[in-house]
């Protein structure tokens, strides 16, 4: 029987539930606003972990940028925690990105329900126009 999940995974699994306390209780700067950890992709030397996170309330590419550059700052701090939390021989190195996935998911979602709106005014109007027998 094959692993479920690698050991990457489960190191990411658990790094994204622990960084997602960490930010919350340590990070005191008010330039990070309300992060949310969507993913952690960690190399498989365990060298490297990409986080990916949204900013809550925060829409512009200004601020966002500005939530990412301060939280890479803060990733030799936020290491350090980590090791004190999490049984590993070496944590690795954070690296956050923005995640655009749930912004894009948004606009998808707004452009469906804005084509079903249409196709059904579009039906509603053909049903007027036919004769009633």
């Amino acid at each position: 029987m094959a692993k479920e999940y690698s050991r990457t995974q489960r190191i990411g699994d658990q790094m994204q539930r622990e960084l997602a306390q960490l930010i919350r209780r340590e990070v005191k700067d008010p330039r990070v606003g309300l992060v949310t950890i969507t993913a952690v992709e960690v190399s498989r030397d365990v060298g490297h972990a990409k986080i990916f996170i949204t900013v809550m309330g925060q829409d512009s590419a200004a601020d966002i940028a500005q939530s990412i550059k301060v939280l890479n700052s803060a990733a030799g701090f936020l290491r350090m925690q980590l090791a004190k939390e999490m049984k590993l021989r070496s944590v690795p190195q954070l690296h956050f990105h923005y995640d655009e996935s749930v912004s894009r998911g948004a606009h998808l979602s707004a452009l469906i329900e804005r084509a079903v709106a249409e196709d059904s005014q579009h039906h509603v109007d053909e049903s007027a126009k036919e004769p009633k027998e």
